[in-house]
């Protein structure tokens, strides 16, 4: 725990004199104690696509957060706040990413004053709304040490925070009682759904409207045999590099063959698409020397990013496609029948023809206008 507090000490010493990263002068927090406290801020700029312009004003923000073992850290990010000239509060979305990558370049803080970022055209949408929103980098993208991808409790803290952070943001206008929003999808579904069922335990003073959230792998073990000998094989590796970030003690190292090692040190360097990670091998064999999957401690921390044992305090509108590729349908329906056990308000919706991809982008219109509905207070009981 010293090493941890010295650690964020010195990430926190740096945020503040040089704002980790943005355009223009980076402004610092005089304290960031607390989770969602702001530690340094600069302006930047919001792009969906090479020089595009929007009519919105954006800062890159350091803030705090909390790690999957619940020790402090700093995430970065982005908040987007539309320049409509409307006055006071308005709604914030707090906005989770798919995958990206593991390098810091790929964060989508890097990409969005180069017009870079995938989903930026996703994002606009948003603002064209009035919207605001705040995007996370998530645990150790933009921010020293790997990132902690696809670990559930760290990505959905990074999701509240950022909510958080950009509610105390004096530039952003907004209102301690503005009505929140989580959205996202893949590996921004597993984040986004983290964020829901920590909402009434972590961030209980957000005010939260509501969750879309879509392509979830909310079971890791299920998907990494869904994916071991098919196309998405690569985001396995990828998910073993985040999970032994957050727990060391797990020593993927020992594991890895050569093959392997070469692969980790290729995704920590670089973005990577998701047809660029599939292509890198087939199976979990062939990277390693003996499978982590199938020891005692890997199992037990994969199963600790298990979405589906508290139901979200608010209501949720979650889809998947039918011939998902990368997470397998049957995932979603159980993540599903899981929280409406537990009585959750859960707006269910199966995509008969999509595939991953195509999931976000069809449904991107309907889960903001199913948004759009709960900030507007109307009420819904969910399809279960």
């Amino acid at each position: 725990m010293h090493l941890r507090t010295t650690a964020l000490a010195a990430l926190t010493a740096l945020a503040v004199s040089l704002g980790l990263a943005g355009t223009g002068t980076a402004s610092a927090a005089p304290r960031a104690t607390a989770p969602g406290d702001i530690v340094s801020s600069a302006p930047t700029s919001f792009h969906p696509l090479p020089g595009q312009p929007t009519l919105t004003r954006s800062w890159h923000i350091t803030y705090r957060s909390t790690t999957a073992k619940g020790a402090p850290n700093v995430v970065s990010g982005t908040v987007i706040v539309p320049q409509d000239g409307r006055k006071g509060p308005r709604p914030l979305i707090t906005y989770a990413v798919g995958t990206v990558g593991l390098a810091d370049k790929c964060a989508p803080s890097a990409g969005f004053p180069n017009g870079t970022t995938l989903e930026a055209n996703l994002i606009q949408q948003l603002t064209l709304r009035g919207w605001a929103v705040a995007v996370t980098d998530y645990e150790g993208l933009g921010t020293p040490g790997d990132h902690t991808y696809v670990v559930g409790r760290s990505a959905g803290h990074a999701v509240l925070d950022a909510a958080r952070a950009a509610l105390r943001l004096p530039e952003a206008g907004l209102g301690k009682d503005s009505p929140v929003g989580i959205m996202g999808y893949s590996q921004g579904g597993q984040a986004s759904s983290w964020a829901a069922e920590l909402h009434d335990s972590y961030a209980p003073e957000l005010n939260l409207k509501g969750t879309a959230t879509g392509g979830v792998p909310a079971d890791l073990l299920r998907t990494a045999e869904y994916n071991d000998g098919g196309i998405g094989a690569g985001l396995i590796l990828m998910a073993a590099v985040g999970q032994n970030a957050a727990h060391p003690e797990l020593d993927l190292d020992k594991y890895l063959n050569d093959r392997g090692r070469f692969y980790v040190d290729f995704l920590r360097k670089n973005c990577v698409a998701v047809s660029a990670v599939a292509g890198l091998f087939k199976r979990i064999s062939d990277v390693t020397v003996t499978n982590p999957l199938s020891e005692a401690d890997w199992q037990r921390v994969l199963r600790s990013s298990a979405l589906g044992s508290h139901a979200p305090s608010r209501p949720v509108y979650l889809y998947h496609g039918v011939i998902d590729e990368l997470i397998p349908y049957g995932v979603g329906k159980q993540l599903r029948a899981d929280w409406c056990a537990k009585g959750g308000a859960v707006q269910w919706k199966s995509l008969p023809l999509g595939e991953h991809v195509l999931g976000v982008i069809t449904e991107s219109i309907p889960a903001a206008n199913w948004l759009a509905d709960r900030f507007a207070d109307k009420r819904t009981t969910g399809n279960c």
